[in-house]
């Protein structure tokens, strides 16, 4: 019953957003995917505010918070990630997550070609005595890549690692745990500032406990959504959407929703 409050009512903004948003000025939306990371950098003198809320069966869910700044241009990015969650465990524990402090270099950005490879740390924030978090630092590096086959079609790819040594469960235990994460889009701009959005992300995950065991778990969601962009005269543009992720494989029999604001201006 939540989930589908929750899709009527964002819907329902978007749909009164949209009708007052007309005549405004347009500019190509580029860097707004919901659960693959895009590889443009923020541009000169410009910085994002990126909200996302995650709802799925079980009554779990996930908010993160991302804010992205050109240092000082845009071949080197700094961002932060800051998520809230609800977990799975037998005591529904919510809070605080593991934070992200993230770098991104511009390696390519030409000819429709962008390449950006992400480095972060992977903060111990998040409470692990709750299930919210790993209890120690962890690092992650993320490869992705964008492609734009025409000017109505433009793909996205992902490939990353994440690497936790000793990371501990509720009780106490310690093991490292590699995920492995990977996916790809295609995204339809039916107008510059109206696209429509296929994502697949999949990932793999291994825990490596102290007498040499091993624990794999395995995930893949399909995610077809829309988003949308208003743009003012001042720089401003701001993106809402809203996507449907849908579990097949290993993943099958979840499904949900997932709701995206993006702010996006210049700095003065």
């Amino acid at each position: 019953m939540l989930l589908r409050r929750v899709t009527c009512a964002v819907a329902f903004g978007v749909l009164l957003a949209t009708g007052g948003a007309f005549g405004e000025e347009a500019k190509k939306i580029q860097d707004n995917s919901f659960l693959l990371e895009e590889a443009y950098n923020q541009e000169d003198g410009v910085v994002q505010h990126i909200q996302a809320f995650q709802y799925m069966k079980g009554d779990t869910w996930a908010y993160t918070f991302t804010q992205e700044w050109p240092v000082p241009k845009q071949a080197h990015q700094l961002s932060y990630t800051i998520p809230v969650l609800k977990n799975a465990s037998p005591g529904r524990e919510s809070g605080l997550g593991d934070v992200l402090l993230n770098y991104r270099y511009q390696a390519v950005m030409k000819e429709g070609i962008a390449l950006a490879p992400r480095f972060s740390f992977v903060l111990p924030t998040g409470d692990y005595k709750r299930g919210l978090g790993n209890g120690t630092v962890g690092y992650q590096v993320n490869m992705p890549l964008s492609v734009e086959l025409s000017d109505k079609v433009v793909t996205h790819w992902n490939m990353g690692l994440t690497f936790t040594p000793n990371a501990k469960e509720a009780g106490g235990a310690k093991a490292d745990t590699v995920s492995l994460n990977y996916g790809a889009s295609v995204i339809y701009l039916l107008t510059e500032n109206f696209n429509l959005m296929l994502e697949a992300v999949g990932g793999s995950s291994e825990r490596v406990e102290a007498d040499g065991s091993t624990t794999h778990e395995d995930s893949f969601l399909i995610n077809p959504g829309f988003r949308y962009a208003f743009n003012f005269k001042s720089g401003l543009q701001i993106v809402p959407g809203i996507s449907f992720p849908i579990g097949i494989g290993p993943s099958r029999g979840d499904y949900g929703v997932l709701t995206y604001l993006s702010f996006e201006h210049p700095l003065f």
